[in-house]
């Protein structure tokens, strides 16, 4: 496949300006919404073999969240997309400024393999509605689910609007290379660094959803029941693959014993007393995946969990506690369902453990106490915040996501997301004939005090 002639072509398409009338964007993304909608058992079942996901999973965290995107963006593309008017300074009297988002061109988007449907068509509906043509390249390691999204695609969209380009790492190298107009990347942080580095030759603008060890701290006014079921459900999510899950718990060490208790109820409350006979839990992407994760439980104390089926590549929800902050598992991000708790006795000591790492995509509180929960905010950056939840920040197009640092660059979701693939043009059309004087030479003493008058209006 001569990717630079899919470039070419799809930039002399927008040339032509098709894309750019707003009753065409809301078009293609009511076609976009009926072909998803006609497709959902294939959807769904190209899922379940990629990931182990059940029905009721692959609905609700792939399928409805870029069905609500599209809906969201229908809905308010007309004023997402009108242009804002802004106050003009004195200098620039007789005269008016106004903002205007116009879309980039031919935009790439380079998807990942744990959400391998949503984080694909969640962007590309972004991109549609603020008047870009695409290239969209899934992720190989999701195969079953590429080949569902290419045939949807295929089926509704000319290749010089929206082209899918299927293939391994060398494929993304080969597109990161071109001049696109914009690159939207979620994966890791070590792949988001080549990108960002291809990226440079062209100077290409870059969205980058990476991920990082997002804490989660439990203080003891917490309703200590609750907190566990909700951080116990973000974490098998997807069997703990997604960008978002609690990476590890730091626990006031008072309520620890209880609190892993409470973890334990928790678990089979929703998988059973044998979760990995459950149908509703998941399963690791790959063998390499796999055997990484057992490696990370090297040396660490099982507090419960740790059933293993190689052949399905299924772990059991894990928790552990670790031997100290330098082991392995607090080294990188997790990406699977272990989850180390930790013990503190003064949230300053909680702060110190999460400043050892970079700045985390999400960070969760779990806390009755207003005066705590400002400290924990203010303690440290990160992308996204719950409080009293998980995961639930990364659901609702109403709220930017994306990270800070190494944990992301950029914005998405909703009219984020719009602005995302959007350049911001300014624009100023002066009135009449009238003209002044100060701007133009020769100058003097004279006219900069005029000119400094004038400015003090301000």
């Amino acid at each position: 496949m001569n990717y630079q002639s899919i470039l070419q072509s799809q930039q002399d398409f927008f040339r032509t300006g098709a894309t750019l009338p707003l009753s065409w964007r809301e078009s293609v993304l009511s076609l976009l919404e009926g072909a998803i909608l006609s497709r959902r058992e294939q959807i769904e079942a190209a899922l379940a073999e990629d990931l182990g996901k059940s029905k009721q999973e692959a609905y609700t965290t792939e399928i409805s969240m870029v069905l609500g995107e599209l809906k969201h963006a229908r809905r308010n593309l007309r004023q997402w997309a009108r242009p804002h008017k802004v106050s003009a300074p004195v200098s620039h009297w007789p005269g008016k400024q106004q903002v205007v988002p116009v879309p980039y061109g031919s935009v790439l988007i380079l998807a990942p393999w744990n959400y391998p449907f949503q984080l694909c068509l969640s962007p590309l509906v972004s991109a549609l509605a603020a008047g870009n043509c695409a290239v969209v390249k899934p992720s190989e390691l999701a195969g079953r689910t590429a080949l569902v999204i290419c045939a949807l695609l295929e089926e509704i969209f000319s290749a010089e609007y929206v082209c899918v380009c299927l293939g391994e790492a060398d494929t993304a190298a080969a597109l990161t290379a071109l001049a696109f107009d914009k690159i939207f990347f979620t994966g890791s942080t070590a792949v988001g660094r080549k990108v960002l580095q291809a990226a440079a030759g062209n100077l290409t603008p870059v969205t980058l959803e990476l991920g990082g060890k997002s804490p989660c701290i439990v203080d003891r006014s917490a309703d200590l029941q609750t907190a566990a079921r909700r951080i116990m459900w973000g974490k098998i999510l997807n069997c703990g693959q997604t960008c978002v899950a609690p990476d590890y718990v730091l626990v006031q060490r008072d309520i620890k014993d209880a609190f892993i208790l409470q973890c334990r109820t928790a678990v089979e409350t929703y998988l059973g007393v044998n979760p990995l006979a459950s149908p509703d839990y998941g399963r690791i992407i790959n063998s390499s995946h796999y055997q990484r994760l057992l490696g990370l439980l090297e040396g660490c104390r099982i507090l419960f969990g740790k059933e293993t089926d190689p052949a399905a590549l299924r772990l059991s929800p894990t928790l552990v506690e670790v031997p100290n902050l330098d082991a392995p598992v607090m080294q990188e991000e997790i990406f699977g369902p272990i989850l180390p708790i930790i013990p503190y006795d003064t949230l300053e000591d909680a702060f110190s453990i999460i400043q050892r790492h970079p700045n985390p995509l999400a960070a969760y509180f779990f806390t009755q106490d207003k005066r705590n929960l400002k400290r924990m905010k203010t303690a440290f950056s990160f992308g996204g915040c719950c409080v009293n939840d998980t995961v639930f920040q990364l659901a609702s197009p109403y709220l930017p996501f994306g990270g800070i640092g190494s944990s992301g660059v950029g914005q998405s979701h909703g009219k984020y997301g719009f602005l995302n693939f959007s350049h911001l043009r300014g624009e100023y059309q002066r009135f009449g004939r009238l003209e002044s004087s100060l701007r133009y030479p020769p100058y003097s003493g004279k006219k900069l005090r005029k000119i400094e008058k004038m400015m003090n209006l301000f």
